[in-house]
């Protein structure tokens, strides 16, 4: 997951699934077209997934992106990405602290952050070494809460400075995404835009590559 002169789609899981049967729908959606990232990110109405759920999903969906040529991460849990050997994590400001998610997973695998809509918080990531920074949200999503929105503004302020992907999320879909990848974003995080897409979920990666081109 290098930084590309194009955006890239980066796919976050929903956050509840039943691995057998989204292992289908994962299949169908790489197939489809360029992909850079998967995410597992599941929760449960009280909070976090237990460790187990964690565990029995990566075991059957991480093999799936790898074979697509997708980076396959976990979200928040910096101890179980290293245990169960993914590519890396994606921690927000309230979990796994960067320094330690990064001695966990080592120098070669991915650790992204979560910086919302601020300029301090990314550029702190990036001087500590993460692979790139995460801002949003820049639509309202029904995924989660968000903490904050983001303007495109941000994107182009990032990318014209610093060398460390930037990627966008919240409610991206693809009407809306065209603004995030000209403003300069190099990956766009999605879920419900495409899991929920009304033609399915290959028929919405085609869909995104396609904006991507036009944009990028």
């Amino acid at each position: 997951m290098t930084n590309p002169a194009d955006c890239r789609l980066y796919l976050i899981t929903p956050p509840r699934l039943e691995p057998q049967g989204f292992a289908e729908t994962l299949k169908a959606a790489l197939g489809a077209g360029d992909v850079a990232c998967v995410q597992l990110r599941l929760k449960h109405e009280d909070g976090e997934a237990p460790a187990d759920a964690i565990r029995r999903a990566t075991e059957l969906l991480l093999p799936i992106a790898q074979a697509h040529g997708a980076a396959f991460l976990i979200n928040d849990r910096a101890d179980l990405a290293a245990e169960l050997g993914t590519d890396g994590v994606h921690i927000g400001q309230k979990d796994t602290p960067y320094k330690e998610a990064r001695k966990l997973l080592g120098p070669d695998r991915i650790v992204g952050v979560t910086c919302h809509d601020s300029r301090h918080l990314a550029m702190s990531a990036g001087e500590a070494g993460a692979d790139y920074v995460a801002f949003g949200a820049f639509h309202k999503t029904d995924t989660k809460q968000p903490i904050s929105m983001a303007e495109p503004e941000i994107l182009t302020w990032w990318s014209e400075l610093f060398e460390v992907p930037c990627v966008a999320v919240g409610g991206i879909t693809i009407d809306n995404a065209p603004p995030l990848v000209a403003a300069g974003a190099d990956f766009l995080a999605v879920s419900a835009g495409v899991w929920a897409y009304q033609e399915g979920p290959a028929a919405a990666v085609i869909a995104f590559n396609k904006a991507i081109s036009e944009k990028s």
